[in-house]
């Protein structure tokens, strides 16, 4: 799978899924890029410094990614936490 088809996977994942729970708590996500099977995400809105952050990157984006796209070898957090 090339960079472009996870991007376009991923892109659709978050669309669907991911962003409408994400809004229910006023945040939201956006992928930036994604490099070599590396996909950066970066949390906005309320995610953005939220203390659930981590939990919601770790347990909620990445896992998901990576069960329904075996190709996606990472998933980064590229959030600035710290502007919130």
């Amino acid at each position: 799978m090339t960079d472009a088809e996870i991007l376009e996977a991923v892109e659709q994942i978050m669309k669907e899924e991911i962003n409408p729970a994400l809004a229910t708590h006023g945040g939201g996500a956006e992928i930036l890029k994604v490099e070599e099977g590396k996909v950066y995400v970066e949390l906005q809105g309320g995610c953005r410094g939220c203390m659930g952050a981590r939990m919601t990157m770790k347990d909620g984006i990445k896992r998901l990614f990576k069960e329904r796209l075996p190709a996606v070898k990472e998933v980064i957090d590229a959030t600035n936490h710290d502007a919130a």
